[in-house]
């Protein structure tokens, strides 16, 4: 992770600018269906802010945070948001969030800690609330040209990692190619709904 830490240091500006204008409107829009109106978003590894100031303009509280402190810089100036720097395995809110948007950034975790990573996130979530995270497509693990260290999944890896949490509703999956020009990627989608609190 070391290295995946030192290219978000020293790529932090050009790495935000790259992502900021990808048009994000159709995942927005499923994962916005089964979020109350103005309810509390959790932005978990925001990158640029993109995600968390989309999320703002529509009317919905964001909180956000990014284990870069280049990027949680970045993010804080271009949303407006205190951007707290932290990992998944410092997480320890409880049953706290309407929603959770983890886009492309659970990928970074190690596979040895998925779990406990999505086992986080899912005690900071409300009775009824939503998970949303994005992995690139693959079955392992690997470092791309730039050093960063990617955990890749398939839905059946996705699945082990989140088998064990409890009170979990509907699992939706879909397949997207990434929307940046240069890029050749295909990314696994996934919303996780945990069910309402019993009356």
């Amino acid at each position: 992770m070391l290295r995946t830490a030192d290219y978000y240091r020293r790529h932090a500006q050009a790495y935000a600018l790259s992502t900021r204008n990808v048009d994000m409107a159709p995942l927005y829009e499923r994962f916005l269906a089964l979020v109350p109106a103005g309810g509390l978003i959790l932005d978990a590894g925001c990158g640029s802010g993109r995600d968390s100031l989309a999320f703002t303009q529509r009317g919905y509280r964001v909180e956000a945070f990014d284990a870069s402190p280049e990027l949680a810089e970045l993010a804080a100036q271009h949303t407006g948001l205190p951007v707290h720097v932290r990992t998944f395995l410092t997480l320890t809110d409880t049953a706290r969030f309407d929603a959770i948007w983890a886009c492309a950034s659970l990928l970074h975790v190690p596979e040895c800690d998925q779990p406990e990573a999505w086992a986080r996130l899912w005690a900071a979530l409300k009775a009824g609330g939503v998970i949303y995270a994005s992995y690139k497509l693959g079955q392992g693990k690997r470092t791309d040209e730039q050093g960063r260290a990617f955990t890749d999944a398939d839905e059946a890896r996705l699945t082990s990692w989140i088998q064990p949490l409890d009170h979990q509703g509907a699992l939706h999956t879909w397949l997207t190619h990434d929307q940046r020009p240069s890029q050749q990627q295909t990314w696994l989608n996934v919303l996780v709904q945990r069910h309402p609190a019993t009356p």
